[in-house]
């Protein structure tokens, strides 16, 4: 499941990134070739970059890639590192519910009751703050995969 997730989120990021790319280019071509600046590649930028920022970084979670202060851990021992990993990953997920889909859920529904919606394209916003839940989702589904791979391991071990 694991796998199939991350090739997902793989091919996801790639599309998404290389339409930011095309976007882009046209805005710049648009604006200094044409003369005739293009009215909503600047906010479907923006947009995508949000998108992209955001399950990137869940891609990133999933793959062990984020950020991490090993001070405290290179005193511990191997049992220890493995309590202080569960417990990391625990408040990953913990932070993800609360912020990411809890949060995000809650600007999602907000945007769509309000009507609000992006300027030059009139996308509603609710589409785009949908990247919020659906990150923390996938961040929490990461943390709770590798807490419960980590608890057999460590109960096989003992």
């Amino acid at each position: 499941m694991r796998d199939k997730l991350d090739k997902i989120l793989e091919t996801s990021l790639s599309l998404l990134l290389g339409l930011m790319v095309i976007n882009v280019l046209w805005q710049v071509a648009s604006r200094y070739v044409l003369n005739d600046p293009s009215a909503f590649t600047d906010e479907l930028s923006r947009y995508l970059l949000i998108w992209v920022g955001l399950l990137g970084a869940a891609y990133a979670s999933g793959k062990g890639m984020h950020v991490a202060i090993e001070l405290l851990e290179r005193k511990l021992t191997t049992k220890q590192k493995q309590y202080q990993q569960m417990a990391i990953r625990l408040v990953i997920c913990v932070f993800s519910v609360f912020t990411l889909i809890i949060g995000g859920t809650r600007l999602v529904v907000i945007s769509f009751q309000l009507g609000q919606t992006s300027s030059a394209m009139q996308l509603s916003l609710g589409y785009v703050y949908m990247a919020l839940p659906l990150s923390g989702l996938l961040i929490c589904y990461y943390a709770l995969s590798d807490f419960f791979n980590q608890l057999k391991s460590s109960h096989g071990a003992s």
